[in-house]
């Protein structure tokens, strides 16, 4: 019996970290993404123009999006960090949209976008993993 409570305490702190471990990545990832924002709108040259791309798109237009959304990734990975259940429903939801940008932005700048796909990816699997309404009532 003691094993048994000493276990789920321990996957608890495990899953709770790797929560925690997501909402530090989301504040990262948000302040990359506003970098990336601000590098976009300042027009910097550093970004790919790409003539025949289905998903064309202005580069300033899109640098407003990833710096809204990076904007908004901060203060959602703080509340993460607070254990809030709510932030962990919108960090999902901005991590998605966030993973759709980038995979939207490839021809722009391809490897950051790869790498921030993956990032994102991360995110959602971090903080969809965790279920704490599991281990109510085990003893």
């Amino acid at each position: 019996m003691t094993q048994s409570t000493m276990s789920n305490r321990g996957t608890d702190s495990l899953a709770g970290g790797v929560v925690t471990f997501g909402g530090v990545m989301l504040v990262l990832a948000g302040v990359l993404d506003a970098l990336r924002g601000i590098m976009a709108i300042a027009n910097d040259n550093i970004f790919v123009s790409t003539p025949n791309y289905v998903f064309r798109f202005d580069v300033e237009g899109w640098g407003w999006i990833h710096l809204i959304l990076g904007v908004l990734a901060i203060p959602v990975g703080l509340s993460l960090v607070q254990g809030r259940l709510w932030a962990r429903i919108v960090g999902v939801v901005i991590s998605g949209l966030l993973l759709i940008t980038s995979f939207l932005a490839l021809p722009y700048y391809p490897l950051w976008s790869i790498v921030l796909i993956a990032l994102y990816a991360f995110i959602i699997w971090a903080l969809c993993v965790y279920r704490p309404e599991s281990h109510v009532g085990r003893r």
